[in-house]
């Protein structure tokens, strides 16, 4: 897909073929404010399995599969081997790990560095456990890769919920061998950091403030700009949004689903340290309170909490084994939120039995170019659908009413176990419904037909119109660089003024000059942005090479 999706893999791929693995690059320009091991992951797949979309995606599908059987293990060995059984569906089924592994963001990775992390502290803390200093060793370890998925915050997390439960549990500390595990985290984390820094000066900037036209280097963009500012909600570029307080709160009963509705089960049990399952409570408590807490006062997105899902988890896999009326309870609001739902497909589906469904998907969508940031939102597109665009999704509207037909008969009906196994069947069917509905709007989300009419065509220049995110798969497809239209902003901006960097942003006038000069040239842009093109070079130059999605790829000759 465009946006982050085809820019995560794009960098991947210039990593391996020019061999340069310490600093990033996006069409050129220096890519400095990510940490960079998931490039390394999927470069190696590429180097594996060939630069294809979906090897690009093997990485991140193998740390989720991990995190999901990280979670059961560390369930079985607190709680006993059903209620880890229960918490491993519980992450592996819930609609937020699936919303956010659809795109190539390193959160997932991250959580499973940040679970591992916190399990070995609890292993390293055990009276009774044989290897202690192999759990402390990997709970640093585990840090240290951390740091190079996601930077300080992979640190920061198991840290503090570390340090928090170590004063209410009052346990030896020592046990985590603090001196040499610290020595093996920087051996770990240190080197890439060093080399970064080295190569992309100056060196050493403690500047407290963000604007345009700077460039102070790899440190002060990535510690100061990237990690410090950013928390403030004061860097330059801001290239994100921030989710408000009460919808990040609540919206986890939604990223949770349907299994928030145990969320009244977990809260139940034993906090005191007085066993191994109390001991993991209260982890569990402090691992999830200060995540959150954290990003209370933070510039926040919708993913960023996913760190404590597997916590969340493990507590709602215990408390559905206790039993007892909150699960019963549970069970009942999910069978009525599945029956409602089953309804409301239904409904969808007669309001569209006799409405045809010409081209893609895209000719019966909504265009909101004015709340564009809003699209950067899990649901932003939700407000682009219509009535009639739903004629498009008849297929995956069915499975879903099949999921949740499954879901509400295994709600109303059968005991607490089965009851469990037909709400994840539900879900496992309603991420299939998902997954058939994102190819039907895979040319509104992606380029990919026009990035193949591209490969096709006679060489020419290559414009975008926009900045590099709108556009991204057609940099993936084609593995070639453009100029970029009007789009010196957002991730690009501040590498653009490193020395050296090249000139590959175009103004209005500059675009004008170039596209009806003698040079062969192609603009993908998208078609909201045809009256503006029209004014500056005429219809009569634009010609249509391919249109696809509500996007078009023009040709000046």
């Amino acid at each position: 897909m465009d946006d982050v999706d085809a820019v995560q893999a794009q960098i991947a791929r210039t990593m391996l073929q020019s061999g340069d693995w310490v600093s990033a690059h996006l069409d050129g320009i220096a890519y400095l404010e990510k940490s960079p091991l998931k490039y390394w992951m999927m470069a190696v797949s590429f180097a594996v399995f060939g630069v294809k979309d979906w090897a690009a995606r093997v990485p991140l599908a193998l740390s989720a599969i991990a995190l999901c059987w990280l979670t059961f293990r560390f369930g079985a060995w607190a709680f006993g081997r059903r209620a880890g059984f229960y918490a491993g569906l519980t992450l592996s089924t819930c609609a937020g790990l699936f919303l956010f592994t659809r795109i190539q963001i390193p959160d997932a990775t991250l959580t499973l560095t940040i679970t591992l992390a916190l399990w070995s502290l609890l292993r390293a803390l055990e009276d009774d456990e044989p290897r202690p200093a192999r759990w402390a060793y990997l709970m640093w370890a585990s840090i240290g890769v951390g740091l190079l998925l996601k930077g300080l915050i992979a640190a920061l997390f198991p840290v503090a919920a570390g340090l928090l439960y170590l004063f209410f549990a009052k346990r030896d500390w020592r046990r985590l061998r603090p001196v040499s595990g610290a020595a093996l985290l920087l051996a770990i984390a240190a080197p890439w950091h060093i080399l970064a820094t080295l190569r992309n000066p100056p060196y050493f900037d403690f500047t407290m403030h963000s604007e345009a036209g700077s460039y102070r280097g790899f440190f002060w963009f990535y510690f100061i700009n990237e990690h410090l500012l950013r928390f403030l909600n004061l860097r330059y570029p801001r290239d994100y949004n921030t989710v408000p307080r009460l919808y990040f709160w609540a919206f986890h009963l939604l990223w949770l689903f349907p299994w928030s509705a145990y969320l009244p089960a977990a809260a139940r049990g034993e906090f005191r340290p007085v066993d191994r399952a109390a001991r993991v409570r209260l982890l569990a408590f402090c691992w999830i309170g200060f995540v959150l807490v954290f990003f209370t006062f933070s510039t926040t997105q919708e993913y960023y909490s996913m760190p404590c899902y597997p916590a969340l988890a493990l507590l709602i896999g215990a408390g559905i084994v206790r039993g007892g009326k909150p699960v019963l309870l549970g069970t009942r609001v999910i069978a009525v939120v599945a029956t409602l739902c089953f309804l409301a497909v239904a409904g969808v589906l007669i309001a569209v039995r006799g409405v045809a469904s010409p081209c893609d998907i895209s000719s019966s969508l909504n265009k909101n170019p004015d709340i564009y940031p809003v699209y950067t939102l899990s649901l932003g597109h939700l407000s682009d659908l219509t009535v009639n665009s739903f004629a498009y999704l008849r297929l995956p509207l069915a499975l879903a009413g099949l999921a949740f037909l499954v879901g509400a008969l295994s709600a109303w009906m059968a005991a607490t176990h089965r009851a469990v196994l037909g709400i994840a069947l539900m879900m496992a069917l309603f991420f299939h419904a998902a997954r058939l509905a994102l190819v039907t709007f895979d040319p509104y989300l992606g380029s990919r037909p026009l990035a193949e009419a591209l490969n096709a065509a006679p060489p020419g220049k290559l414009v975008v119109d926009d900045q590099y995110y709108a556009f991204s798969s057609i940099f993936f497809y084609t593995n070639r660089s453009a100029l970029l239209l009007n789009g010196r902003v957002n991730n690009l901006v501040y590498g653009s003024y490193a020395p050296g960097a090249p000139d590959i942003f175009l103004d209005d006038s500059g675009f004008e000059r170039l596209w009806t000069g003698s040079e062969r040239c192609y603009l993908v842009s998208d078609g909201i942005a045809l009256p503006r093109l029209v004014k500056r070079v005429g219809m009569d130059r634009l010609h249509v090479v391919v249109a696809s999605g509500g996007k078009f790829l023009f040709s000046n000759r």
